[in-house]
C-alpha cells in the first residue's frame, strides 16, 4: 500500500525531527507531518542559549533547518503543510487521517505541540494584526523605532523584550505578578537593555483607531486603571497543547495533556506522545528531544520486537 508505513509522526518540530531521525535510522519506513514548517515554535525564537553545544546561542531558525536537514538526511519523509485531524483504527492497523490524505501505519508518536494562548479579549480580537501579534521574531521588524509592550512573565516573555529592545524605540514588559518566572540570566539581561517592568497589572483593553494606539491597565494591588502608549504588544503568556487529533480515539488525557509512562506510552498499545503535549511540567527543548529518543526507541521494539525488547 502506498500510504503504509511503520511509523508516523505527528508533528515536525524538535521533539518530531528527533524521533523521525531516531526511527529512520533504526530502518523503521518513516513519516512525519507537520501542519506548517519544519521546526515548530522555535522557528520563532530570536536565539536559543540553553540548547547544549552552542556556546554562543543558536538562532531558531538555524537550529530548526539543522534538525530537519539531519532528518531527512536519515530517510525520514517529511510533509509539511498537512495538518493530521483524526487517528482511528482498522484491521489491527492504525490510521492517521489528515485533511489531504490518509495513511496506514504500525505505530503514531504524537509530537504535536502547544498553540499560543489569547488573553480572550474582545479589543485582542479587534487588533490582531493591526498592533498585536504573537511572535517577535516574525513581527517585530514592523515596529521598528516604535513604543511596543511584551505580555508575560516566562522566560519567553523576557527573551521576546530583549529581542525587541534591538528593534524598537522603547519596550515595556507587563506582568500580572509580583515577580517574573524567568532565569536570572535574563533578569540580568532586561537590566542591561533597560526594559521597563511593570508588576501586578492585568491588561484590560487594546485601544486605538485602525491600528494600536494605547494599552489599558488594572493594578491588582492599588486597583487603578492607567493607560501606557504602544503601537506594538506582543502576547506571550503560555500556549495551549494541541490535542484535537486524540479526541474520539480513547487516549487518555489530563487537564488537556497527554498521559505517558515513563517509557512515553500511552495507554494504546504502539501509540506514543513526546514533547509539549505530554502531561510532564517541563517544556524545554532538551526534555523534548529526550522523549523522543525514549519514543522512536520504543516504538522499533514494539513494530520489530527483536530479542532485547521481550
Amino acid at each position: 500500500m502506498k500510504n503504509s508505513w511503520d511509523l508516523i509522526i505527528s508533528g515536525g518540530g524538535p521533539a518530531g525531527l528527533t524521533a523521525g531521525l531516531y526511527g529512520a535510522r533504526s530502518g523503521l519506513k518513516t513519516l512525519i507531518i507537520e501542519k506548517a514548517l519544519p521546526g515548530g515554535c522555535i522557528n520563532e525564537a530570536s536565539y536559543i542559549e540553553n540548547y547544549p553545544g552552542f556556546p554562543n546561542g543558536i538562532s531558531g531558525q538555524e537550529l530548526a533547518n539543522n534538525m530537519f536537514k539531519q532528518c531527512e538526511n536519515a530517510g525520514a519523509e517529511i510533509h509539511v503543510l498537512e495538518r493530521v485531524q483524526k487517528i482511528n483504527f482498522r484491521n489491527g492497523k492504525k490510521l492517521v487521517i489528515t485533511d489531504s490524505d490518509e495513511y496506514e501505519c504500525e505505530a503514531i508518536i504524537i509530537a504535536t505541540g502547544t498553540k499560543y494562548r489569547n488573553l480572550g479579549l474582545p479589543s485582542e480580537v479587534k487588533f490582531r494584526g493591526k498592533g498585536i501579534s504573537y511572535c517577535a521574531v516574525c513581527d517585530g521588524p514592523l515596529f521598528k523605532d516604535k513604543e511596543v509592550v511584551v505580555i508575560g512573565g516566562g522566560n519567553c516573555a523576557a527573551i521576546d523584550a530583549i529581542f525587541l529592545s534591538e528593534l524598537v524605540s522603547n519596550v515595556t514588559l507587563i506582568h500580572r505578578r509580583d515577580s517574573l518566572r524567568t532565569e536570572k540570566a535574563l533578569v540580568e539581561e532586561m537590566k542591561r537593555k533597560n526594559i521597563r517592568v511593570i508588576y501586578n497589572s492585568e491588561v484590560k483593553r487594546f485601544e486605538g483607531e485602525d491600528t494600536l494606539s494605547k494599552v489599558i491597565l488594572f493594578n491588582r494591588k492599588s486597583e487603578e486603571f492607567s493607560e501606557i502608549e504602544a503601537q506594538g504588544a506582543f502576547i506571550d503568556i503560555g500556549r495551549i497543547p494541541n490535542i484535537d487529533l486524540v479526541k474520539g480515539s480513547g487516549i487518555i488525557t489530563k487537564d488537556n495533556y497527554i498521559i505517558v509512562d515513563q517509557r512515553q506510552r500511552t495507554n494504546i498499545e504502539g501509540i506514543f506522545a513526546i514533547g509539549d503535549i505530554t502531561l510532564s511540567p517541563y517544556k524545554q527543548i532538551g526534555k523534548a528531544i529526550g522523549d523522543a529518543v525514549v519514543a522512536a526507541s520504543e516504538a522499533y521494539g514494539y513494530i520489530k520486537n527483536p530479542y532485547y525488547y521481550r
